[in-house]
């Protein structure tokens, strides 16, 4: 941390020095300035051949443009997108080039040719002390933009050129969060209170109403929590997960999540839960940290806790119920009986889930219901509907069992109808199910799960028994 700090402290002085050189003083930064204006310095960022005053103008710039208005700053993403585009007319020469004389070199000349200048304009952009986090930021604003052209119905150039431009940011965070500069850290009561409290912010699967909750989930010795930092955002968290340390394998989120509950010792655990993992840069979607997150967790604890022999997922399923609901509407539902269908118009009564014996009419018609879902339903890519599905499948895991009810709050009634699921994650088996799931997409899948899909339908395709 020290030679961060140093390093930051270097570039600060650097970025000073080139201030002076510029002459920009702090109050052009509290000055109005529009997007047109912030375009022409980004201009001239890129230009530019002086460290000392490209790091100066970069922080000016990012300081200029958090200070504008949203509708200001989205207008300048605008601009950016369809001005900083590759040359095209270098581009066609270089290919020219190649083509009459086809050596690595000029291939290298190609390659630079046809990259974007925003891709440029960012890595000089970063240059600036706490700039990789304002670009994140700026990534945030992007996506708002894409989403104001498809509703404006603007030019399909310009919707093209913006989803260049995130390309771009993707491209580059790639490489910047590669796994190689990511830091992972046990989070506990002990942890710096400003972490602490973006932990309570960031939670996205089970909300954390308040410290004492957070106290709950974090400080008992069966309970831990792990995130993964990167040195250029110190105290902001990229994603973290939070584990169980339990006696079997959790079929309901309640118990875990309970008030009131006596701690299991630690000798005692046979099975770490994974219940809820969140990522926490909006600006970072689309780069990969969960399934590196997972699996060393999964190695560090077992390491730790020798006792452990389940590593197992208590996840959501956030697009069954909106899927289920259109298959009862069908002519030719999947996965559903007519009986199924007309015993399923129980889940449009109100608490029904407070009564058993419609919970255990509806559990009997939902589960071969729910293994359709997961093992015949597809996206157009031919992968499971659900994001959770895919996310656990693509890192190696294989679907363990369903669980009926296993989340009866309102949010879990409202996206699964409480359906939650357990994802193993078996040591022996990772890389061969990610391998067989990348390469053929076949859906690993215990025994107890393809027993509940209807007989009387045909069996789905890319399924393998990982129990059998």
């Amino acid at each position: 941390m020290a030679t961060i700090s140093f390093l930051g402290d270097l570039l600060q002085t650097i970025g000073d020095r080139g201030r002076e050189l510029i002459n920009f003083g702090r109050g052009d930064i509290a000055r109005a300035a529009s997007a047109t204006d912030l375009l022409k310095l980004c201009e001239d960022l890129i230009s530019r051949r002086g460290e000392a005053s490209g790091v100066a103008l970069a922080r000016l710039i990012l300081e200029r443009y958090a200070a504008l208005p949203r509708e200001e700053r989205l207008a300048f993403l605008r601009l950016v997108a369809a001005e900083f585009d590759a040359d095209h007319e270098a581009v066609d020469e270089a290919i020219a080039a190649y083509h009459a004389n086809p050596t690595r070199a000029q291939l290298g000349l190609l390659h630079e040719a046809a990259e974007p200048r925003a891709q440029e304009l960012i890595r000089r952009l970063n240059l600036a002390r706490g700039a990789t986090l304002a670009l994140v930021r700026m990534r945030e604003d992007l996506f708002e933009l894409r989403k104001q052209l498809k509703r404006e119905g603007a030019d399909p150039d310009l919707i093209d050129a913006a989803g260049s431009l995130d390309n771009d940011f993707q491209h580059l965070f790639a490489s910047w969060f590669n796994r190689g500069f990511l830091v992972l850290r046990h989070i506990d009561w002990n942890s710096p209170a400003g972490i602490l409290e973006k932990i309570i912010r960031y939670e996205a699967v089970h909300e954390i109403r308040d410290w004492d909750d957070l106290r709950r989930r974090i400080e008992p010795p069966d309970r831990r929590c792990f995130a993964f930092f990167h040195p250029a955002l110190l105290d902001e968290p990229l994603i973290f997960v939070e584990v169980a340390l339990t006696s079997g394998i959790a079929s309901s989120i309640q118990p875990i999540l309970a008030d009131e509950r006596e701690p299991l010792p630690v000798r005692a655990a046979t099975s770490a839960i994974f219940y809820s993992i969140s990522n926490c840069q909006a600006g970072l979607a689309g780069v990969t940290f969960g399934n590196f997150l997972i699996k060393q967790v999964v190695e560090d604890l077992a390491r730790e806790i020798p006792t452990l022999k389940n590593f197992v997922t208590l996840s959501p399923v956030p697009g069954f119920r909106s899927w289920l609901d259109r298959e009862r509407a069908s002519d030719a539902p999947q996965g559903l009986t007519r009986e199924d269908v007309e015993t399923l118009r129980m889940l449009d009564t109100e608490d029904w889930q407070s009564d058993k014996a419609k919970c255990e009419a509806v559990r009997r018609a939902m589960l071969p219901a729910a293994a359709a879902y997961f093992l015949r339903a597809k996206n157009p890519k031919g992968r499971p509907l659900d994001p959770v599905a895919r996310f656990h499948l693509g890192n190696g895991a294989r679907l363990e069992r369903m669980n009926f009810l296993g989340d009866v709050s309102r949010k879990g009634l409202g996206q699964s109808y409480g359906l939650m699921v357990n994802y193993l994650y078996d040591l022996s088996a990772i890389e061969k199910n990610h391998e067989t799931y990348a390469n053929l997409g076949t859906v690993a899948a215990s025994s107890a799960v393809s027993r509940e899909l209807r007989a009387n339908l045909p069996p789905p395709r890319n399924l393998v028994l990982a129990d059998a």
